[in-house]
């Protein structure tokens, strides 16, 4: 297979305590059949990041606090290489993690992106339940031979896709979806986006429910605004499993029953309830023949997920983030 030069890009924000893990598996990296130049984007931070960063040799790139997409942007705008890879800040590649990620583009010239996989170590339960969700949509997405989303904790493209694209849509200030919507447009372009389930990170997942139930109401929030330019990905998608979208959609009418709760809400908050639970009992037996305590529990963390995605669903339907909609995604062709 033909190498490839490399850029890794790196967007970092107050990282100075997890980048020095981060770099120093990049460092660690069995990927010699080509130059990999790492190039960290300081993203505004008021920590140590960039002194980090330079302490191990990397290109430091430093800018206002604009967002990760903008500083994925800035990073790939000062690297050279065929390929860009993306991972964060808070994770650790294992030593194979490029040459896995890059195995597909190398081997099939029609391939324009990979997508890795995240692994993790911790102990708390809503971290173990949050690794076996990923690993329930690996599953599901491993059904399909072209992927329609490639998140960037573990991401490699093709520097012409990537830059026909007309990368990142900066409007997306926040780490939340931006690499969704890049996803939808290289797809839309006929682009081939395949998985590397080899390809892996450890991350740290949100160790507390209240943290994790957060992130999913800000994932629905801005997976609406993601799909403002592709409706069609409302409906269906290659990395959700239908059955959220239903479990979702009861969450809302439970979310409605509790606010009607006075009046005559009872019924239908805890019918819909109900209807989350047992629609989460294959979830739970996946989850169960690789964790038990996990697999007992996830039907009620599954009803906890319907209603912060359900919160943030309808908090965007609701026209909250007007700003985004004035605002177009970068037009395909445009420099990054």
């Amino acid at each position: 297979m033909a190498a490839f030069d490399i850029a890794v890009v790196v967007p970092a924000y107050n990282a100075a305590a997890t980048l020095p893990d981060t770099l120093a598996a990049l460092a660690r990296q069995t990927y010699d059949t080509g130059r990999v130049d790492v190039v960290v984007v300081d993203d505004g931070s008021t920590d140590d990041t960039a002194a980090v960063a330079a302490r191990f040799g990397t290109t430091v790139v430093r800018q206002k606090n604009q967002g990760p997409a903008a500083a994925r942007n800035a990073g790939v705008a000062a690297s050279a290489g065929d390929v860009v890879v993306f991972t964060d800040a808070d994770c650790v590649p294992e030593p194979d993690f490029l040459a896995a990620l890059t195995a597909p583009l190398r081997a099939d010239p029609d391939v324009a992106g990979a997508q890795g996989a995240y692994v993790t170590t911790q102990r708390s339960l809503t971290a173990r339940f949050a690794q076996l969700e990923f690993e329930d949509r690996y599953a599901y997405a491993a059904r399909f031979a072209c992927l329609d989303l490639v998140a960037t904790y573990a991401a490699a493209f093709r520097r012409a896709a990537f830059t026909e694209a007309g990368g990142f849509d900066a409007t997306f200030t926040r780490a939340d979806n931006e690499d969704t919507e890049l996803s939808y447009r290289l797809c839309r372009l006929g682009h081939r986006l395949v998985f590397a389930p080899a390809a892996r990170v450890a991350h740290r997942h949100p160790a507390t429910l209240g943290r994790y139930l957060r992130i999913k109401t800000g994932r629905a929030f801005w997976r609406l605004r993601a799909c403002r330019e592709h409706p069609e990905k409302l409906v269906r998608d290659g990395y959700t499993p239908p059955v959220i979208r239903v479990q979702t959609a009861l969450g809302a009418l439970c979310l409605g029953g509790i606010v009607l709760w006075p009046a005559c809400g009872g019924g239908l908050a805890l019918l819909a309830a109900a209807a989350v639970l047992a629609t989460s009992l294959p979830f739970a037996r996946f989850a169960a023949r690789r964790d038990r305590v996990v697999g007992l529990l996830a039907p009620g963390f599954v009803l906890a997920r319907s209603l912060a995605f359900a919160a943030g669903a309808l908090a965007g339907a609701a026209g909250r983030f007007r700003r985004g909609r004035a605002c177009r995604a970068p037009k395909p062709g445009a420099r990054p």
